[in-house]
């Protein structure tokens, strides 16, 4: 029996005194050589707090205490400390750039403008999309946000003429039957002639869910509702999975949360299979929408330039969320916005009603002249932009300035802190100011609400002509709108940045 013991030791001992030496070298001797790497430049940062899960337990913490409390004043757009509490507060102490660890992956926040213009370059070549947590494909699938490599490029290269501006100003008319079909509804309720309060935020969701049905899919709001609505719940469980560090194999295990993100993902996959069997073969669908463009390449392409169904499914579940919530999101921080700024919500207004009428829905024509409102949207994309955060990962040892980054970092942009940056955008950083654009410059180390770069947000074209449209027959309809006094100024967190509490908007008629 002795022998058997000695025998099973000897057997055994190889593997864990491997699996020891590796986890030793992976979690203490790594990050120790990058942290001195770091510090030998003059970069600091928080200690860090666990060997396995570094300082996202602290993350978490900070996040949770200032989503606790909201901003009392509803004109103060220093919102950083309430988004991205760990930047504010470790950006205070250590400076602009600083080192922090996510699990055992080293994270280098930057927010320096010169910096921030040379990860936008990219000139060496050492930089791609930051590695996502594997649970938040449940809400994207492997589409183009999560892509890399030839797999991207030729997503992009298909999807990329679906959101060309000339085909854009083609769905005009139906963008503005969506934004109709809303405010017929928001009138309804004042139909006395008397003020009425609309909470904006979940309408203007509908509003934009039912424009990327129309004009991407050839579909409805109604068709997609049950979709919508399963993608909203999965976004929080996917939000919540991306706060903490992902362990490999955790998604396997029957945990409530990992049982309910798998039916969603599941229910949403069938739901859209089916409708893109319901859409095959429609004869005009091919050079109308994304859907089919993408059903086109499936059948038509050579072998290699061909995307499957279930990449297809992937890229509508990316279409079907990024397409709602970013012009949702956009929509609601500018009315609030213009609620709180009287006179441009009274300049924009009569813009409008210059060019296109007291009535009439703005043409394709009046998009590009509607440029009051446009400063307005650029300002409100400045303050309110719906990515709070970007990561690049360091594929190789690189230079950004002065500083020498190590390969396997992360360099991560707090694009809220960047978009209200003193040094870039002068003292009224914070406040609402439109006329900052009205010379046309964007500075790029200051400025990129749709990202940057060749990945940069491939369906922006579409996202600012549906605010357009929508703002402008919303200012059209109603002589003027307020905030409610029940409104909370609460900006969070949700993959993209939303109100907390909704944006409750007062309308008046004439």
């Amino acid at each position: 029996m002795a022998l058997l013991g000695s025998f099973l030791m000897l057997l055994f001992l190889p593997p864990f005194l491997f699996f020891l030496f590796k986890s030793l070298y992976t979690l203490v001797w790594v990050p120790e050589k990058i942290r001195r790497h770091y510090r030998r430049q003059g970069i600091g940062g928080p200690p860090r707090r666990h060997l396995i899960f570094g300082n996202s337990a602290e993350i978490r913490g900070m996040l949770v205490r200032a989503q606790s409390r909201p901003i009392l004043d509803p004109f103060d757009h220093d919102i950083t400390r309430r988004v991205l509490p760990h930047y504010h507060e470790w950006s205070a102490v250590y400076g602009k750039t600083f080192l922090f660890w996510f699990g055992s992956s080293p994270r280098l926040s930057v927010a320096d403008p010169a910096i921030i213009r040379e990860v936008v370059m990219d000139a060496g070549g050492g930089l791609e999309k930051g590695e996502f947590n594997p649970l938040a494909k449940q809400l994207f699938g492997d589409g183009l946000v999560g892509l890399k490599g030839k797999k991207w490029a030729l997503h992009r290269r298909i999807i990329n003429p679906t959101f060309n501006m000339e085909r854009v100003k083609n769905w005009v008319p139906e963008i503005a039957a969506c934004a109709s079909k809303m405010l017929d509804d928001w009138e309804s309720r004042g139909a006395s002639g008397g003020d009425f309060e609309v909470e904006v935020g979940e309408e203007l969701q509908r509003y934009t869910a039912d424009v990327i049905s129309h004009v991407a899919f050839g579909s409805s709001y109604e068709e997609g509702r049950r979709i919508f609505e399963l993608q909203e719940e999965q976004a929080l469980l996917v939000s919540l999975a991306l706060r903490s560090v992902y362990i490999p194999g955790f998604s396997f295990l029957p945990t409530r949360r990992n049982r309910r993100r798998q039916e969603i993902d599941k229910e949403i996959r069938d739901s859209l299979r089916r409708l893109i069997r319901s859409k095959d073969g429609a004869g005009d669908l091919i050079s109308k929408n994304l859907l089919g463009l993408m059903m086109s390449s499936n059948k038509e392409g050579a072998e290699e330039d061909q995307m499957g169904i279930e990449e297809i499914i992937d890229e509508c579940k990316t279409f079907y969320f990024a397409g709602k919530e970013t012009t949702a999101n956009l929509l609601t921080w500018a009315l609030l916005l213009l609620a709180l700024h009287e006179e441009w919500q009274t300049k924009t207004r009569e813009e409008v009603k210059n060019l296109c009428g007291e009535h009439n829905p703005p043409s394709a024509e009046d998009i590009p002249r509607l440029k009051t409102m446009g400063l307005v949207l650029n300002e409100t994309l400045r303050l309110y932009s719906p990515a709070a955060i970007m990561r690049k990962l360091a594929t190789k040892n690189i230079k950004l300035g002065a500083i020498d980054v190590a390969a396997g970092t992360e360099v991560v942009i707090p694009v809220i802190a960047a978009h209200q940056d003193k040094e870039v955008w002068g003292e009224d950083a914070c406040q609402f100011n439109p006329l900052r654009f009205s010379d046309g410059r964007r500075p790029t180390g200051g400025y990129f609400p749709f990202g940057f770069g060749p990945t940069i947000c491939v369906g922006q074209n579409l996202a600012l002509v549906e605010a357009k449209v929508a703002l402008a027959m919303i200012l059209q309809r109603f002589s003027s709108f307020s905030v409610a006094p029940s409104y909370v100024h609460a900006p969070t967190l949700v993959i993209t940045l939303q109100p907390q509490y909704g944006i409750q908007i007062i309308f008046h008629k004439a």
